[in-house]
């Protein structure tokens, strides 16, 4: 069993509604999960609108988008504040007992080495379960990450709910 899932998804999938719904429904049945997960949906970017992380741990919501101004050029409008706010929430978090780790995503800044990075080796380390969204685009960048200790799994309820259930099967009695 790897404890380590990467949920790779493309462009029409909606990885972030499974993956918050995932550990929505985990939460409500007593599992232990903490992490952040994409509130908005499948075409949100910070080019067309204000992206939010949910911090699974506390339910705030983070917004990760800045207003570069009417004058600006720039694409790109993540925020550094707000994504170091979550990362805070997400070591915050982790440094709970817990049964599972959702991240939203191994993004652009991840794959720079940045971002989430630390966060994401800092829960590997500690050999706790982790599911996070890795975009095809990404992939590349994410196999020199994980090195080999991931699955792939397909952004498919069925598929996210298999790899959990093999999980749960290799857990240590309580």
């Amino acid at each position: 069993m790897v404890k380590l899932a990467a949920v790779v998804y493309g462009p029409d999938d909606d990885c972030d509604a499974l993956l918050a719904d995932f550990a929505h429904r985990l939460a409500a049945g007593g599992v232990a999960v903490a992490g952040l997960v994409q509130i908005n949906g499948i075409n949100a970017s910070c080019e067309t609108q204000d992206m939010e992380l949910e911090d699974l741990d506390t339910g705030r919501r983070i917004n990760i988008c800045q207003d570069l101004g009417s004058g600006s050029v720039g694409a790109c409008r993540l925020d550094p504040t707000g994504l170091a706010a979550a990362a805070g929430a997400l070591r915050a978090a982790i440094d709970k007992p817990l049964d599972l780790v959702v991240i939203n995503k191994f993004g652009r800044m991840e794959a720079d080495g940045g971002g989430l990075a630390g966060e994401i080796g800092q829960v590997v380390a500690a050999e706790q379960p982790l599911v996070i969204g890795v975009p095809q685009r990404f992939l590349e960048a994410w196999n020199a990450f994980a090195g080999g200790l991931d699955v792939k799994v397909a952004c498919q309820r069925s598929a996210v709910d298999a790899w959990w259930q093999s999980v749960e099967a290799s857990a240590p009695a309580a």
